[in-house]
């Protein structure tokens, strides 16, 4: 990290002092735990990618152990193999993630960093990947003058411990969390529950910057937000965004249709990065036990382990090796199925609106507010004869009657470059002093 860190300087260092009496260039520096890859890193990733286009100068610091992918940002990489490590295994003993003694050095080298570059603006993501130590971060941040811009991407933020709590219907995190019924969740804790402490610490920490402005990406996410210890800061949701230039209707899809077999079947699908417990993976197996002979259950991003366990009325398929792949799998289906029980937004319902192909999710969490009337339907948790009606209903009308409807609430709702020129309107209003 020390080489690292001078390196960057070393590159950085230019844009510090304007040649010739020229204007300050803007500077985005956005933290997260990973870059360009995943979901949250591509968020990162595309935000500074526009902003780049708009002239701004853009900077991504992750985690030394988070996935990396290269981009138009400069990265800085935060932390090396031991500070990750040793914060892992801090967590795991003592359930205090980034609130301990681990990262310390880590996050002061990145602190040297920001000092150097001296940001317009700084842009918060993920900062719980165990790269992080909170307490030396924000009161740093807290001295800035520098607007700071947080996109709460899950519940974590507001919590004692969990990322989620919808499925298990806890309701501390509104006055104080304590006996976590999720400690061995992650952020996995192996002995203790430190939630009534982490809730505390947290709750003080977050509300020490004054110029801090909090992005949740759905209005689901907003409504919790405005009902925790967070409520008085500004909340302005932005919806996350596809490319909808790359995820569109497919001409080569029917290839996957004829890879598998799959001719003159009925494809729905399943698609999940990590197939976690939120993500339900025993309700699409009871789903297909439920499937007439002409319909075919698809699962997509399963490991080996994952796709050997299956039964064998369903085709699982391991995670796509590039975005065309994919694309094209969404372009065959007929529907895409999103039977998790907890999500803050939904990406492949609305990856599948891009490729023209309706959804069907469950009416929990975000999920529900992504649906329009003809772009799919929202079925009660659980309800598995209702899923299969909504799919025979698709197989009678046809999937072009949705076809064009789901393509265009993609193109207006939830398209990259619409969604993300927000974050640039709100950066040009907070650093010019702008009402909100």
């Amino acid at each position: 990290m020390e080489k690292a860190s001078s390196r960057h300087l070393e590159n950085m260092s230019r844009y510090l002092v304007p040649p010739n009496n020229l204007p300050m260039e803007k500077k985005l520096l956005q933290i997260n735990v990973c870059n360009n890859a995943l979901s949250t890193g591509k968020i990162a990733s595309d935000i500074g990618e526009l902003a780049l286009e708009n002239g701004w100068k853009s900077y991504i610091a992750y985690s030394s152990e988070g996935s990396f992918r290269p981009s138009k940002n400069q990265s800085i990489k935060v932390g090396n193999k031991i500070d990750y490590y040793t914060h892992v295994i801090e967590a795991r003993l003592f359930d205090n993630l980034g609130l301990g003694w681990s990262s310390i050095m880590a996050t002061k080298r990145l602190i040297k960093v920001i000092d150097e570059l001296v940001p317009t603006l700084i842009h918060l993501h993920i900062i719980h990947g165990y790269f992080l130590n909170l307490p030396v971060l924000f009161d740093y941040l807290k001295t800035l003058n520098t607007p700071i811009v947080w996109t709460i991407h899950s519940c974590w933020e507001f919590t004692g411990h969990c990322g989620f709590f919808d499925t298990i219907g806890c309701d501390k995190w509104k006055t104080g969390c304590h006996h976590c019924p999720q400690y061995k969740n992650y952020p996995t804790s192996w002995f203790r529950d430190r939630s009534k402490r982490n809730y505390s610490e947290k709750k003080l920490l977050f509300n020490s910057i004054s110029n801090l402005t909090l992005v949740p990406v759905s209005k689901w996410l907003g409504g919790l937000l405005q009902e925790s210890f967070l409520n008085n800061h500004i909340i302005i949701p932005i919806y996350n965004g596809v490319d909808t230039s790359v995820f569109s209707p497919s001409a080569s899809a029917p290839r996957f249709r004829k890879q598998h077999g799959l001719e003159s079947k009925f494809i729905a699908i399943g698609v999940a990065s990590t197939w976690e417990p939120r993500k339900n993976m025993k309700d699409y197996v009871r789903l297909s036990e439920m499937l007439p002979d002409n319909m075919k259950l698809v699962l997509v991003g399963l490991n080996k382990q994952e796709q050997n366990n299956l039964p064998p009325n369903i085709l699982g398929l391991p995670r796509t090796k590039n975005t065309q792949e994919l694309v094209d799998i969404y372009s065959a289906a007929d529907v895409v199925l999103n039977l998790s029980l907890e999500e803050t937004f939904g990406l492949t319902t609305v990856e599948g609106f891009a490729c023209g192909t309706p959804s069907i999710v469950y009416n929990c969490t975000a999920s529900p507010e992504l649906i329009s009337n003809d772009t799919g339907f929202v079925i009660d948790p659980g309800d598995l004869n209702g899923v299969l009606k909504c799919m025979e209903k698709i197989a009678d009308t046809g999937k072009e009657k949705y076809g064009t409807n789901c393509r265009q609430r993609a193109l207006t709702s939830f398209d990259k470059n619409t969604n993300y020129h927000q974050y640039l309107e709100l950066y040009n209003k907070l650093i010019h002093n702008v009402s909100i």
